[in-house]
């Protein structure tokens, strides 16, 4: 495991942090506040100048833009769809943790996909975001060759809820027995309504420390689930919640976790039900790391870890 130092200070009450304990959770991460970096000051690399066009694919309710980063490959690579992050009501595709890492992974070589799904807020649950992430799949699939990407090798990942519609759509792939992604690139997703127990323990105190926008605790959790299926989550799919699903036939997974994440257990847990259903899993524990990691520390050198990791399991996909 490779370590990362934190990037977050000591808490100052914020306007976001009180209304945590008024409003629910889902309208308490649609908050700007909640996105800002945790060191606003710092000097933040805004990531290597690449090409950028949006294109727009047909979605089964609704068209679906996706942002491309990088030039047409020689054909022969892999390329990403990625989802972004934002508990399903927050986020964007210009949020540092899609645009900067986009944009590494876009200047090593491999094209990057990001996906402007449709948030679950004024009357959008599931299974609205998951159509839009099979959307973005299916185009991109069906224009690896202007991409200039090998179909075969085409990868699909995410963060936190982004982590969790990539899943979702996976699970759906394997069952409808369409083209799988080579592999999945997964970071900190949110895949269980519940905090299953970490077997690595950070800090309690530093733990205790963190500013409220950064801990998700178990009310936070069944909330953004609740918000997410819209209603119960004992009555979701599979695909809504993918945690609890039958991981057999998923694509090999790059598992990025964080150690200051309430939701720690839950990429520890998918990470051995995977290893148990015979799926190649790699895990990588960003020590010192808080949830929202790619974004918080976006264009620091704390993240380059992570971006490392990510690139490797890039660079070794193969065809399935």
């Amino acid at each position: 495991m490779t370590s990362t130092n934190p990037v977050w200070e000591p808490p100052t009450a914020s306007a976001a942090d009180s209304a945590a304990r008024d409003a629910g959770f889902a309208e308490y991460l649609a908050s700007p506040e909640v996105l800002q970096f945790l060191n606003p000051d710092a000097v933040r690399s805004p990531g290597p100048s690449v090409p950028v066009r949006t294109v727009t694919a047909e979605g089964r309710s609704a068209p679906v833009n996706i942002r491309i980063y990088g030039d047409a490959g020689a054909g022969d690579g892999p390329g990403l769809v990625w989802l972004h992050g934002g508990g399903f009501v927050s986020g964007s595709l210009d949020m540092p943790e899609v645009d900067y890492m986009a944009r590494v992974l876009a200047h090593a070589g491999t094209p990057v996909l990001s996906v402007d799904y449709r948030l679950a807020k004024d009357g959008v649950t599931f299974p609205l975001p998951h159509e839009d992430t099979l959307a973005a799949w299916f185009w991109a699939r069906n224009n690896a060759d202007s991409l200039g990407v090998d179909p075969s090798l085409l990868c699909l990942g995410g963060a936190g809820a982004g982590g969790n519609l990539a899943v979702g759509a996976a699970l759906y792939l394997v069952d409808s027995g369409e083209p799988l992604p080579a592999k999945l690139l997964l970071a900190y997703p949110f895949l269980h309504a519940d905090l299953p127990k970490p077997t690595h323990t950070p800090n309690t105190e530093a733990m205790a420390g963190l500013p409220r926008r950064l801990r998700f605790t178990l009310e936070d959790c069944l909330r953004v689930a609740e918000n997410f299926v819209g209603g119960p989550v004992n009555l979701a799919s599979s695909y809504a919640m993918p945690g609890y699903a039958d991981p057999a036939g998923l694509p090999p997974t790059a598992l990025l976790a964080c150690e200051y994440d309430d939701a720690l257990g839950s990429s520890e847990l998918f990470a051995s039900d995977l290893e148990r259903a015979g799926v190649p899993v790699t895990f990588f524990m960003a020590e010192g790391a808080v949830r929202g990691h790619l974004h918080h520390a976006a264009g620091l050198p704390e993240v380059q870890p992570a971006l490392d990791f990510f690139q490797n399991a890039l660079s070794s996909v193969t065809a399935r």
